[in-house]
């Protein structure tokens, strides 16, 4: 297995996220990769950083290019201000508000550009999520190289970036710039698995009107978790991607026993697509003790995955996302490659 890691990903490093109303430390910080980094060099994987910078074409292939201008110059224009601490949204543009008059300064453009309030900008942030989904790019042209298993593991997630909007700690939708690489340079059909805890937002909206990209996310039920608004099962595709959306909501303390029929379910669905290659958006937050999700997997369940995964025989390119459970974190990220690796 060939695996890529962000090395600059410490440049993102916030003071503190909104959460419960209060301001609090963050739970996606650079602890998350050097716990995974620690793991896996106790378990003798090696790595290498992102080889080849593809640039950003691949990642406007998949969001708005307002959006990535707006992500690379803000905290310049932050700092243009006289502000320094990291940046937060003021407001939104709600319902009847109006979204097609950009405003000039800043504060403004947070808004347009923010769906939520717990995802701070800081001053390395785009330089790592940049470096984050030139990640994801060479795990893809792994596959597109010839091997049959790859892994990314860079921070801040992505699965939550809509084309034109951040949120969810997420930037830039690693998993949905990595297939559309895949789609770009020949593979014909991609099927992308979400097993994160929280619903993978962005890759949806991305790829809902497609028929060639299959999203499947088995996450936990929208009604009771963030990110609320997407992610219910009548959530099936619209125009030419009809079909081709599949959400598998399940209920806070699901554990193994209703957790496996469910990935069944959903590789089920990916042999039906007949996929060329598969994006894997693995997020570890479904592990029984993270403080962020509500579900009670063990961390031999993560293995279980991966072995499952595997059973497809699909070129399989694994993205990091959720998990932040630092302690535990790089050992069930040990785990999951465990089973994709021996099955």
């Amino acid at each position: 297995m060939i695996i890529y890691y962000a090395d600059h990903h410490a440049k993102h490093n916030c003071s503190g996220e909104i959460k419960d109303g209060e301001l609090k430390p963050c739970f996606e910080n650079p602890t998350r990769a050097t716990s995974i980094e620690t793991s896996l060099k106790q378990a003798g994987y090696n790595w290498q950083p992102p080889v080849h910078d593809f640039g950003t074409s691949p990642i406007l292939a998949v969001h708005e290019a307002d959006y990535i201008n707006f992500l690379k110059s803000a905290w310049n224009e932050w700092q243009s201000i006289g502000r320094s601490g990291d940046i937060f949204p003021l407001c939104w543009p709600g319902a009847n508000m109006r979204r097609d008059v950009s405003p000039r300064n800043i504060d403004g453009k947070i808004g347009l550009y923010a769906f939520d309030s717990g995802t701070p900008i800081c001053e390395g942030t785009y330089t790592v999520a940049y470096q984050g989904a030139q990640c994801a790019l060479n795990a893809a042209q792994a596959l597109l190289d010839g091997h049959n298993r790859s892994f990314a593991f860079s921070r801040p997630p992505g699965h939550h970036a809509m084309p034109g909007q951040y949120g969810g700690y997420c930037f830039m939708n690693n998993a949905a710039i990595a297939a559309q690489h895949l789609r770009t340079h020949g593979k014909e059909r991609i099927a992308i698995l979400d097993v994160d805890y929280h619903h993978g937002n962005g890759t949806q909206a991305i790829f809902y009107d497609r028929s060639d990209v299959l999203v499947i996310n088995i996450h936990s039920d929208p009604v009771d978790e963030y990110p609320y608004f997407m992610g219910h099962a009548d959530e099936t595709g619209s125009k030419n991607g009809e079909g081709y959306t599949l959400n598998l909501p399940l209920a806070k303390g699901t554990d193994w026993q209703a957790y496996e029929p469910t990935l069944q379910s959903a590789l089920n669905r990916i042999e039906d697509f007949k996929a060329d290659a598969l994006i894997v958006s693995f997020g570890a937050d479904t592990y029984k003790d993270d403080p962020l999700g509500h579900f009670k997997l063990e961390r031999g369940d993560f293995t279980k995955i991966g072995k499952m995964i595997t059973g497809l025989q699909l070129p399989t390119a694994t993205i990091l996302e959720g998990g932040y459970a630092i302690n535990d974190l790089g050992e069930n990220v040990v785990a999951m490659l465990t089973g994709l690796k021996n099955a």
